[in-house]
């Protein structure tokens, strides 16, 4: 699992860095600027989740459930949460009615928040 964690950390990463570039050049001409905005909020709270991942793939033991869920919790609540709002954001140069993926966006963003929770359980109960 700690193998894992980094290696999603690490592309999770690497992908921010080549959305946020996409946004900034490509999508900054065809997308309106709550679209864009959106878009962009996506790219970031996908960093976030990166730095998470790489930060606790080094920190945890990955030997207990509690430890694998926070991981499994964060990859995939960014998962849910980023790509949904990808997809929202271009569902109007796609052509594509994808508002179904609405209600995706805040329960990949509830499941970062149980990943959060669990790391300060796990924080707590360790004493580190």
């Amino acid at each position: 699992m700690k193998t894992i964690t980094l290696i999603f950390g690490a592309v999770y990463g690497m992908l921010s860095v080549i959305l946020g570039a996409f946004g900034a050049h490509a999508l900054k001409k065809i997308l309106s600027v709550e679209r864009l905005e959106s878009f962009e909020t996506g790219v970031r709270y996908q960093m976030y989740a990166a730095f998470f991942l790489l930060i606790i793939g080094y920190i945890l033991k990955f030997e207990t459930s509690t430890e694998k869920w926070t991981s499994i919790l964060m990859i995939a609540g960014i998962l849910l949460f980023s790509v949904s709002i990808y997809f929202l954001s271009l569902q109007d140069y796609l052509g594509a009615n994808l508002k179904f993926l609405g209600p995706i966006t805040p329960l990949g963003g509830l499941l970062m928040i149980l990943s959060w929770g669990m790391l300060i359980l796990y924080f707590a109960k360790n004493r580190i």
